[in-house]
């Protein structure tokens, strides 16, 4: 268990990636009460940023939530981590067929000129 800044204990058990703000960030951190998400608004600098929300993100919600226990967040989370790895799979999906599909179309294109 670690202190935060508020000076709570923080649950070795609410520690590790969280989905939810990973692929939510800004809608998660506002449902979360936890603004540093928003920083996620800010170009190039959120490639890196997405990453820290993924990472920090059970802390942070921890911290800033009113939770009575560690089940009860565990539970809100949940939700949260489902909902953001179905959209990382739907996302890898989506850019695998894009890819797929522009590969066809060069290489479609690339056999008709040759004639």
């Amino acid at each position: 268990m670690d202190l935060n800044e508020t000076n709570q204990v923080t649950p070795a058990e609410i520690k590790g990636w969280s989905w939810g703000a990973f692929m939510y960030n800004i809608f998660w951190g506002i449902g979360n009460k936890t603004y540093l998400p928003l920083l996620c608004l800010i170009p190039i600098f959120n490639i890196v940023w997405v990453f820290v929300c993924g990472f920090k993100g059970n802390e942070w919600a921890w911290e800033k939530g009113d939770y009575k226990d560690v089940e009860t967040f565990k539970a809100v989370q949940a939700t949260w981590n489902r909902a953001g790895f179905v959209q990382f799979i739907i996302s890898i999906i989506f850019i695998a067929v894009y890819i797929l599909s522009l590969i066809l179309i060069f290489s479609t294109m690339s056999h008709n000129s040759t004639y």
